[in-house]
């Protein structure tokens, strides 16, 4: 399964492109959309250089594609197209690692029409312990789309 249109809309709109190195507000130097790490590993330094949409859009679906895998290997049943987009969206920005030890994947891999995913989505709207409206709307987005709505 590939990611679709809707999970580079979804990312491209709540990251917004940076051309310059900037702090997240989860405190990780990042850079384009949202992008903490290069194509080669290296980690976003704030002394980099500035990148162009075009490479901020190569890098999106390169490391897209490595948080794509992440989710195959992590969901045990059968999702529909825009199940996986949303979920592939949440784990690029909390990680696979949160994803993984998540209540949500494991509710997912038990029935992913349960709709107590769409509360679980809810619960990740905080950095830092800071609820953010960012977030809640991000969520929000990925919880609509999750369930077509």
């Amino acid at each position: 399964m590939k990611v679709s249109k809707n999970c580079l809309d979804i990312i491209k709109e709540f990251e917004g492109f940076m051309a310059k190195p900037y702090i997240c507000s989860g405190g990780k130097a990042t850079i384009g959309y949202g992008s903490t790490f290069y194509k080669d590993g290296k980690k976003v330094n704030m002394k980099d250089k500035e990148i162009t949409v075009a490479e901020a859009e190569s890098l999106l679906e390169f490391q897209v594609n490595k948080f794509a895998e992440g989710v195959l290997k992590a969901v045990s049943k059968p999702l529909t197209q825009n199940q996986f987009d949303a979920l592939v969206s949440f784990c690029y920005n909390v990680g696979l690692g949160n994803f993984r030890i998540s209540t949500m994947r494991k509710l997912i891999n038990e029935n992913p029409n349960n709709p107590k995913i769409a509360d679980n989505f809810m619960l990740w709207t905080l950095a830092n312990g800071k609820r953010l409206n960012g977030l809640v709307r991000r969520r929000q987005a990925e919880s609509d789309l999750y369930f077509n709505l």
